[in-house]
Formats: C-alpha cells, structure tokens, sequence
C-alpha cells in the first residue's frame, strides 16, 4: 500500500537505526502524527513467545494512570442488587437475560466492554457465539466476571482495558491521545509496559520484551528502548 505524501514526509524526521528513549520519543511522536484530528497514541510490543504454546499466552489488564482517551461503551449482565450498583457505577447498559434475549435475537452490540457477575455466566453461554468472536465474552482472567460490579466499572470508564497478545505474538495497546501533556503519556506508556512485564509467563524464556514501538494513529513507527 502506497504511504501518502504526507507520511513520507514526516518519517524522515525519525531516525530508524535509533532507539529512543519514551520521553524522547513522545514529542517526535507528536511531531509525526499524520492526521488532521487528534489521534491515537498506539503501543506495539514484539514478545519473545511461542504462540503455539498455551502456557505462554500473554493476556492481563491495566489502569492508566491519565485513561486511554476514549470512554468505554460498558454492558453489565445482572440481576438482583447488582444491577442497581451498575447504574450507580456509570453503566451503560444493564440487564439479565431480557438482554441476553435482546443480543440473541438481533445480534447487534452496542458497547465495548461487557461485565457479568459469576451467577450470569451460564446464560451468557447462549450468545457465546455473539460475543466470543469480538472479544467481549467476560472472563475471570481480565476481570470482567465479578461479583463486586461497581468497582469494575467505574475502573473501566476511567480507562482500564484489558490486553493479550495476537497471533504473531505482539501485544497493541491505545495508551492515549496526542494532546495529552508529554508527563501523562510518559505515565500511561510506563504503566502499559509494566503491566505487560508482570504477564510474563514464567515458562517464557530468553528476552520477554523484544522490541517497542510507539506512533499517532496513521503515523510512522517509533523504535523506543525497552529498558
């Protein structure tokens, strides 16, 4: 695919044979950003990981200190005193199994990030199918499914997402926006490669962290050091 005029321009203020350091980075980061509105700032991490193995999977959650920027749509399947604390908690939408039915029926989402308390699990195994193939079927492992349902989504509309690693064993992660002050994406960027290292699995061996990159949303990639 042929890189507009725009990008060419741009990536010839990135010196590809450097490593940068994540404060050094950012306002290059800024300076090459390609798009007239304000855009994503993306972090790419190469890990040293077998993917064919399922003991080495990476997979967790992280709270950015500053948000990603963007507001989680959040669904809470519930029923009871737990759909009360959703609402409370800034839901966007909350049901049991009329929603169940809704989503079955349809088969249309409308959010970003599905919640479930532990009694819902097995109802939700009726829109599986629905859900599981966009990556928003609850589970215990990114913290999605549990009984403290306030707490869960008031975390994620501050900002908490969950992150695992793809098919070639990278790991993509939407650590802001470029008008953030340079001192909150340095945070955000440090809490994303920290919560990443504590997902090592220990039957990972050799260099976990093989390389980091991070660009604006269209713009060209930035080589940042891994220590």
């Amino acid at each position: 695919m042929p890189r507009s005029k725009r990008y060419v321009e741009v990536a010839k203020k990135i010196d590809s044979n450097k490593l940068y350091a994540v404060a050094e980075a950012i306002p290059v980061l800024k300076e090459t950003s390609t798009t007239k509105f304000k855009g994503s700032v993306e972090l790419h991490v190469k890990l040293g990981i077998n993917v064919g193995k399922s003991d080495q999977l990476v997979r967790g959650t992280v709270s950015l200190p500053h948000g990603s920027g963007k507001t989680s749509k959040v669904a809470v399947f519930a029923e009871g005193d737990a759909t009360k604390e959703a609402k409370t908690a800034g839901a966007d939408i909350v049901g049991g199994q009329e929603l169940i039915d809704e989503i079955k029926k349809t088969g249309k989402i409308d959010f970003d990030v599905a919640v479930a308390t532990p009694e819902m699990m097995k109802n939700l195994a009726q829109i599986a199918k629905v859900l599981g193939p966009k990556g928003l079927m609850p589970s215990p492992k990114n913290e999605t499914v549990t009984k403290n349902v306030k707490e869960a989504v008031e975390e994620l509309k501050k900002g908490k997402q969950a992150f695992k690693n793809d098919a070639t064993g990278n790991v993509h992660m939407i650590v802001g926006k470029t008008d953030f002050e340079d001192a909150k994406l340095i945070q955000n960027i440090e809490a994303a490669i920290d919560a990443i290292k504590k997902a090592k699995p220990s039957s990972s061996k050799g260099t976990f962290l093989k390389n980091i990159s991070l660009n604006a949303t269209m713009g060209p990639g930035i080589k940042v050091t891994t220590a």
